[in-house]
């Protein structure tokens, strides 16, 4: 079972994402480039890491054990700024409700993908059937939200 502290956490952090999607593009109008505000967004979330990390642990990473990372493990950063610039990019132009609902249908597919064949050196946790039936519904609420989308509003290329 999931402790609810951690539950509530990871809600609290998926709340805020569709939140700094429209950040990001407000943020990106007001600086007449969209693509100036993830530099903007990365240059805070990086002083914000500073001073947490500080705080928290009372010392900075050590530049030595960096070698017996593997070059792979550097990626994160490149899918927080892919992921960021797509945010701040296609919001706008797709809404933030079909955005974060594609990035969450991918996110969680995903995730089953990696749980189920233990990739990235993960705790294997195979797909069930009644999780597989859950990932299904999931797909068909997203099918059902751009069938129902595409009645209503004209599509914004």
């Amino acid at each position: 079972m999931v402790s609810p502290k951690f539950a509530l956490w990871s809600a609290l952090a998926g709340g805020l994402i569709p939140v700094m999607g429209v950040l990001n593009a407000r943020l990106g109008r007001a600086l007449g480039e969209p693509l100036h505000a993830p530099v903007v967004l990365l240059i805070i979330a990086f002083c914000a890491s500073l001073v947490l990390s500080l705080s928290l642990t009372q010392s900075l990473p050590n530049i030595s054990n960096l070698s017996q990372a593997q070059p792979i493990d550097f990626a994160g950063g490149l899918i927080v700024c892919f992921y960021v610039l797509s945010a701040t990019l296609l919001a706008p132009r797709l809404g933030i409700g079909n955005f974060i609902l594609f990035a969450v249908v991918t996110q969680t597919l995903t995730s089953a993908v990696i749980d189920h064949f233990g990739l990235f050196g993960v705790l294997v946790r195979e797909v069930s059937f009644k999780r597989m039936v859950g990932l299904v519904i999931v797909i068909v609420g997203l099918i059902i939200t751009q069938l129902a989308s595409n009645q209503s509003t004209p599509d914004a290329s």
